[in-house]
């Protein structure tokens, strides 16, 4: 199978679509960006598509027409925690399917789809996750996204379309949101933080990585059919992930030694139970699988960590990155 010279972005409006829509196109891709509102980007390399709301039907027929290759990464994360769980099965799992049969009727080569190491397991883990680790998503959006990987698998069953499901830990990058938004915010405090003698240790992965991955699987055949979990090569320790940050934005560390008993209490004395959990327990997983195919991340994650907070958090946007939002 020839290399994918047309692309398919679902989600481009999302913080991993627009910057997979972006640095695609700077390779010299030919990007058929789909988002919910129409957005109008600067490379002639990207048309613009809107495609809805992909929780209802849409035209999936449309947005494959003369694609090589789909990247899926529209869907609905796990930063909300009002929703039902049919609202996740709406957009992560019913539009997934439809996409899936329309790449299958369309013979696209390669469908690849983003999903979660929450597919897997719960936001704390005791063991090194791998690939082989049982699935055990713990809410409505991992089991969704687990959903998702089977209806995709079985859809394209059979079919000349080979498929990749991509777990990724946390991604950060600029134009990040959700907790690792927060605790850029944090970083930028002037004040002493109490992180010093936290050890447990979080698996990450920068959005240079994280696209590099993709890339990768839509080039080789090593990829089809299976599934990768996606992760910079070294874990840190909350105090690792802070000392990054303040030293993209030229902070001093000012990091305090205390307890992680202590910090812990104290967190779930205010009803930061949640918190608590993932600054004291680890998340670690091992991307092995994905580097024996020979995907090799290009980004170290301390000094990923670094350029995320010396961006100010904010997404490029030089004249060859910047799009729009066209509803205006």
């Amino acid at each position: 199978m020839g290399i994918a010279q047309r692309i398919l972005v679902t989600g481009a409006s999302g913080f991993i679509g627009q910057h997979v829509v972006r640095v695609l196109a700077e390779r010299g891709y030919s990007v058929r960006a789909a988002a919910r509102h129409p957005i109008v980007f600067d490379s002639p390399r990207v048309e613009g598509v809107a495609v809805g709301d992909m929780s209802r039907s849409f035209a999936a027929e449309f947005l494959v027409r003369g694609v090589d290759a789909i990247v899926h990464a529209a869907g609905l994360s796990h930063a909300r925690t009002d929703l039902p769980a049919a609202a996740y099965t709406a957009i992560n799992v019913d539009a997934t399917r439809q996409l899936a049969r329309a790449a299958r009727a369309a013979r696209v080569k390669r469908f690849v789809l983003m999903s979660s190491i929450r597919a897997q397991v719960g936001v704390t883990h005791p063991e090194i996750v791998t690939e082989a680790t049982p699935m055990a998503p713990t809410d409505a959006y991992g089991r969704s996204k687990l959903a998702a990987e089977a209806i995709m698998a079985k859809t394209l069953e059979g079919s000349s379309t080979h498929w990749t499901v991509l777990r990724p830990v946390l991604v950060y990058g600029p134009g990040v949101k959700g907790n690792m938004a927060a605790l850029i915010r944090l970083a930028t405090l002037p004040v002493p933080l109490p992180f010093g003698a936290l050890k447990a240790r979080r698996s990450l992965v920068s959005i240079g990585n994280l696209i590099s991955a993709i890339q990768y699987v839509l080039q080789t055949q090593t990829a089809e059919n299976a599934t990768f979990i996606v992760a910079d090569r070294e874990a840190l320790t909350m105090a690792e992930v802070i000392r990054s940050l303040r030293k993209g934005m030229d902070r001093p560390e000012m990091l305090l030694p205390v307890p992680e008993t202590s910090l812990a209490g104290l967190l779930r004395l205010v009803g930061k139970g949640d918190l608590a959990d993932r600054l004291t327990s680890n998340l670690v997983v091992d991307a092995a699988r994905l580097r024996r195919i020979g995907w090799a991340p290009p980004e170290v994650a301390a000094e990923a960590l670094a350029a995320c907070a010396g961006s100010g958090g904010s997404a490029k946007s030089s004249s060859s990155q910047r799009y729009r939002d066209a509803r205006h």
